[in-house]
């Protein structure tokens, strides 16, 4: 699926849920069922930056895309990183930066979550945006024969 496709799902699924207490109940299932990360990727340089509870996030690529993968100590943070995974992952570096995030406001994210929460899913977003332009520039730089 699309980013575009992926995001008008969760809305979707969003859309169905009432009242808030169902939707982070979802949000807790989502961290739940997020495939555990691999204990050697729990470092320093793989912790997110700007989050309350500690949230690892690690990338790599593969045939062309990112494919991130993340834990963290806090249930609905992994919900909300979870969230991330699910849209950004396994898309090109190019597809991530170009990408319009519109369903973290269609879902009411924004509007419901503390502000220490909402600034821990900013810092989410920005790292795994950051990741995909140095994986963006890598990959522009290796076919032009150049090094950064």
């Amino acid at each position: 699926m699309t980013i575009k496709e992926t995001q008008d799902e969760l809305i979707s699924d969003f859309s169905f849920m009432e009242n808030w207490m169902d939707k982070y109940e979802y949000i807790i299932q989502l961290g739940k069922d997020l495939p555990l990360i691999d204990e050697k990727y729990k470092t320093p340089d793989n912790l997110i930056k700007g989050c309350q509870s500690q949230v690892w996030l690690h990338t790599e690529m593969i045939d062309g895309k990112l494919v991130f993968t993340a834990d963290s100590d806090a249930v609905i943070t992994k919900g909300l990183i979870s969230l991330m995974v699910s849209v950004l992952s396994n898309h090109t570096p190019k597809e991530i930066t170009e990408a319009d995030l519109y369903f973290i406001e269609a879902i009411g994210l924004t509007s419901h979550l503390s502000p220490t929460r909402s600034n821990g899913l900013l810092s989410m977003l920005k790292q795994m945006k950051m990741y995909a332009f140095a994986y963006q520039a890598t990959s522009q730089s290796q076919k032009n024969g150049t090094e950064l």
